[in-house]
């Protein structure tokens, strides 16, 4: 696979959510759980439950007790995908592992999940920029302005998917070294954030 068929599967993902259009709807992964299509699947639902919370919480005259609900479910789902991410980074971890470095092989900003990470939101962007661009009971200057925009994403994708494939190719032939720091994150743990251990 490469990032083309990455942003496909995710493209597939997107759609068969918004057939239910529900964010208690189930993801109806169609891959088995030890393949790393299933992750990418996955970490799409995700994405895609996690953008319609975030637009149901936006409202101002949303119901205070909901949108403390609402908070708490994304606050469950950013920590949900930061898992999942280590996951597929733990599956490219087990495919360079045997890869030798060249002696000046550098370090990327990021692994090769959290750029999958990017290219997965790209993906939802462009679906509902995509709806901007059709709805026929916009203004002409907003047709405009969402069509620049799309265009901008598509460019973003091709730029993106190539600089996915060029880091993978990179780390498989020893250019690149894969190093991955776990999350660190504190405000969640009822250990390190204050807020929670104080009481």
């Amino acid at each position: 696979m490469n990032a083309l068929d990455y942003f496909s599967l995710f493209e597939k993902q997107i759609s068969q959510y918004h057939i239910a259009d529900s964010v208690t709807d189930p993801s109806r992964n169609p891959f088995s759980p030890d393949t790393f299509e299933f992750l990418l699947w996955e970490k799409s639902y995700i994405d895609t439950v996690q953008w319609h919370l975030e637009d149901l919480i936006r409202p101002d005259d949303v119901d205070p007790v909901e949108a403390l609900r609402l908070k708490r479910w994304i606050d469950r789902s950013n920590q949900n995908r930061t898992d999942l991410v280590e996951r597929i980074d733990d599956f490219f971890l087990a495919r360079f592992k045997d890869v030798k470095p060249h002696p000046n092989a550098s370090i990327n900003t990021e692994t090769p999940a959290w750029a999958i990470d990017r290219l997965s939101i790209l993906a939802l962007k462009l679906y509902h920029f995509g709806i901007e661009v059709e709805r026929k009971d916009a203004s002409a200057e907003h047709h405009e302005k969402c069509l620049a925009k799309y265009n901008t994403l598509l460019a973003q994708k091709s730029d993106l998917c190539q600089a996915i494939d060029t880091l993978l190719s990179d780390l498989s032939a020893g250019r690149k070294v894969m190093k991955l720091y776990r999350q660190m994150k504190m405000y969640n743990d009822p250990s390190l954030n204050p807020m929670l251990y104080k009481k």
